[in-house]
Order: structure tokens, then sequence, then C-alpha cells
């Protein structure tokens, strides 16, 4: 697989789980505390894909490391907010567990790109 396959590849997944984490939004109760989960929930899950995408556009070595550097970060905030759903028990198990494994893939393969570029810096 090349460079650009992967990258096509990735874009597609990583804007297929916004769309998850927007339908899942979806089913939560209305309250303070949803409305607030919601809001930073939504943020960064889309801000992984869009931030990938901007990766992959990068001109340069810094301009995309910096990018991969946002979208590890995003993803790990991501994960949080899957984490505080878990625990305040707004979700199936299940669906839950699938978003949290799903995240926690997405975090791993970007901390293997950024830890890549770092050690080709």
């Amino acid at each position: 697989m090349t460079n650009e396959e992967f990258n096509n590849g990735f874009r597609d997944r990583t804007r297929a789980f916004a769309v998850l984490i927007y339908r899942m939004l979806d089913t939560l109760p209305t309250t303070v505390a949803t409305r607030n989960i919601s809001y930073q929930l939504s943020r960064s899950a889309s801000s992984v894909g869009a931030n990938f995408r901007a990766f992959c556009r990068g001109r340069s070595k810094n301009e995309k490391f910096a990018k991969i550097c946002i979208v590890v970060e995003e993803a790990d905030e991501t994960e949080y907010w899957l984490q505080i759903i878990q625990d305040l028990n707004l979700l199936k198990p299940a669906t839950i567990t699938s978003l949290l494994k799903e995240i926690d893939e997405i975090v791993r393969v970007t901390s293997s790109i950024k830890n890549n570029l770092r050690k080709k810096s």
C-alpha cells in the first residue's frame, strides 16, 4: 500500500468516525452535562479528520509534523470525552466499547506517524 492509498483510506476512516460520533450524540439525553459533552466531543472528533486532511496536504515536514501533533491531541481528547460518557453510563456498553476501540486505534496509528516523522527530522 502506498502512502497516498493509506492517507485516502485513513481520511475516509476518520470522516466515518466523526459521522458515527454525530449520530451517537443525537441519542444522548438532553441535559446540561450532555450538552457540554456533546459540544466538546463533536469538536474534537471532527477535528481529528479535518486535521488529518490538512496533514496530508502539508507543504513541508514541519507543517506535516505540526498537523499530526494536533490530530493525536484531538484524538486523545475524543477518547477522554468518550470515557466520560462511559463513566456516566449514557450509552449501551457495546456502543461505547466500539467507539473507544476505534478512537484507540486512531490514536495508535497517528501517534506512530508522529513518532516516525520525529525520527526522520
